[in-house]
């Protein structure tokens, strides 16, 4: 019986084609397959050896538990793998497999997206705009922040912070980091590092999060650490909702100690906190950091390359 792929999640065009030419696919185009949909079809159909699914979908060990033994693989068309239970899968002799790299570049550019918009008051200015815009602006009216020349701050200096470092050079923007180990001095590109967060946010007027989830940095980000950035400072996450305490972040933005914030990922999706609706110093994207036509399908291209060796006997590029 040949091997043959189940898409539990709707693909770009490029990407289903691919998916059904060499592997023969079962799609799911119309709609997100849940979690118990896609046991069912994968118990439903024995050539079906590998699964490709989205972040929406959540293999959790009581999930994977129940998965058929003819599985061999999970391929998350994503960078982050939370919503797989990574040491139950291997329990099984399921393999699973990420996206990783090829959301760098997009990701950094909703950074920088979101640290002008929230320093530059983009949500308020748009606001303007769609009411019609009839009323003059004063010298010193809806004034926002410069960027350039400012200091930033990046939490996790992997791929997507240095791509955001990158960028933020271009404004002429002083760049620290905090990660768990320093750079070789070329990746540094003269970016200052620091081996103690507390030590580095009183010098951060934007803080930009690009460190991966995980249980112990749950809150990461509380009252503690915003109270340790200048008065007046903004917070940009493009990488887990997780890593904020929302409350606090919500008590920072309306006391002044935060400026603004610019959001991309919220603790509870697509039902987040509508407190941070009711700030107008919050600029938000409802998660679409990787949301480009080019790294959607570099996404899917990714995610099948692993299916390709696995099905070949080979080791799959991005096993986890």
């Amino acid at each position: 019986m040949s091997s043959r792929l189940l898409c539990a999640a709707p693909l770009p065009p490029a990407i289903a084609g691919r998916a059904c030419a060499e592997f023969g696919a079962v799609t799911s185009q119309e709609s997100q397959l849940s979690t118990a949909e896609t046991i069912a079809a994968l118990h439903a159909d024995p050539s079906l050896r590998a699964v490709l699914i989205s972040s929406r979908i959540r293999l959790d060990a009581a999930a994977i538990a129940t998965l058929p033994v003819h599985l061999r693989l999970i391929a998350t068309c994503s960078a982050g793998y939370e919503h797989i239970d990574i040491a139950a899968a291997t329990e099984r002799g399921i393999i699973v497999t990420n996206t990783p790299d090829v959301v760098s570049e997009a990701t950094a550019d909703m950074a920088l997206l979101l640290m002008l918009g929230a320093m530059r008051r983009g949500r308020e200015y748009a606001a303007v705009m769609d009411q019609g815009w009839r009323q003059r602006f004063g010298l010193g009216d809806m004034l926002g922040l410069d960027f350039h020349g400012k200091t930033l701050g990046i939490v996790g200096m992997g791929r997507i912070g240095q791509a955001v470092a990158q960028r933020a050079r271009g404004f002429g923007v002083k760049i620290l980091y905090h990660n768990r180990r320093r750079l070789a001095p070329e990746l540094e590109n003269g970016a200052r590092y620091f081996d103690d967060l507390h030590a580095m946010l009183p010098h951060c007027q934007i803080l930009s999060l690009h460190t991966p989830g995980g249980r112990e940095l749950d809150g990461f980000i509380n009252a503690e650490k915003l109270a340790l950035l200048p008065r007046g400072a903004v917070l940009v996450n493009t990488s887990r909702g997780m890593l904020v305490n929302e409350d606090d972040l919500v008590a920072a933005l309306q006391s002044g100690q935060l400026a603004a914030a610019g959001l991309d990922v919220f603790r509870s999706e697509p039902d987040f906190d509508l407190r941070l609706k009711d700030l107008p110093n919050v600029f938000m994207m409802p998660h679409m950091g990787t949301a480009t036509v080019e790294t959607r399908d570099a996404m899917g291209h990714r995610a099948l390359d692993n299916v390709a060796a696995v099905f070949a006997g080979h080791a799959a590029p991005d096993a986890l």
